[in-house]
């Protein structure tokens, strides 16, 4: 499995993995599947202002974690938010960790101060693996996101860079 740089390529592999997310669980609140095109257009705006990386197997996108400005405003330009997908196919394999641990370094090479991680409070795997990477945990709002009829609470993780 290789590491690398993500290119517009990509955005089909993406998208078909985001698109499981979506469809299927509460890890991300989005409730629309995108095409190709949306994640063309997201992946481009993402390479001009942030860091982007895929994790490819055989010729497949089989997982990608991006970061990009947390907020808007100036004062916040050295804090990111992370993101971090993997194929449910191949979950367990230690392949959100390599990304994240490629993320990190990208981020602190680009001068990020601070990263941050919303997660679903009830996606205990992400929740370990940001701890692993040494995130901890800031945040937690109650019933902020509802999807597949229920209400779901958000937490917040933070990595000092």
């Amino acid at each position: 499995m290789e590491i690398r740089f993500v290119n517009l390529d990509d955005a089909a592999g993406i998208a078909a993995i985001y698109n499981r997310y979506i469809t299927e669980t509460t890890v991300t609140f989005e409730v629309e599947p995108l095409d190709t095109a949306t994640m063309q257009a997201r992946i481009s705006s993402l390479m001009k202002h942030g860091a982007y990386v895929v994790a490819e197997e055989k010729g497949s996108v089989v997982g990608y974690a991006y970061a990009h400005p947390w907020k808007e405003r100036t004062a916040f330009r050295h804090t990111w938010e992370t993101t971090v997908y993997v194929c449910p196919d191949f979950q367990g394999q230690g392949i959100g960790l390599r990304l994240m641990e490629e993320l990190i370094a990208q981020c602190r090479e680009r001068g990020v101060h601070a990263l941050v991680a919303c997660i679903t409070a009830e996606n205990e795997g992400s929740r370990r693996m940001h701890t692993r990477l040494g995130f901890c945990q800031v945040s937690l709002y109650k019933e902020v996101g509802y999807k597949f009829g229920r209400w779901l609470d958000v937490t917040d993780y933070e990595l000092m860079l």
